[in-house]
């Protein structure tokens, strides 16, 4: 019977509706799943889970690199991870101001009575927004 071998690395795959984010080796991941946030290394297992709103990262030596992400899905194998996430966005590439507007947004819907407007949606716009400054605020940072 022969030992199976752990790779040293994966390789990650973000990708949206609109195009491929990142294709790279990786040392290590996390990604927000439907129950809480799950930690990759190489040689997990196998594992397919939808995405949630919140903040991914992954890590490549001493730096780790944030995303925002807001649903899909993951599927998560030994020494490979691909996201198929409807939003994605790069810490480095948020536009704060946007973001910042978005959450004003939210928070005003959200304080007129539930005639006036859709709750459930204007919730998960402000999560997706502070999610969004949130990454923002951390671009790259040493581990």
């Amino acid at each position: 019977m022969a030992i199976p071998v752990i790779p040293s690395q994966l390789t990650l795959e973000i990708v949206t509706p609109d195009h491929a984010l990142t294709h790279a080796d990786v040392d290590e991941v996390e990604i927000p799943a439907e129950g809480g946030y799950i930690g990759v290394l190489p040689g997990h297992t196998p594992l397919l889970t939808s995405l949630q709103i919140g903040e991914m990262w992954y890590r490549k030596g001493g730096e780790r690199f944030y995303l925002a992400v807001a649903y899909g899905f993951a599927e998560i194998q030994p020494d490979h991870v691909v996201v198929l996430a409807q939003v994605a966005e790069r810490a480095e590439d948020i536009d704060v101001a946007r973001a910042e507007a978005a959450r004003r947004r939210a928070e005003s819907r959200l304080s007129k009575p539930p005639a006036d407007h859709d709750t459930a949606r204007a919730r998960l716009a402000l999560m997706k927004s502070l999610i969004r400054l949130q990454v923002s605020a951390k671009a790259r940072t040493r581990v």
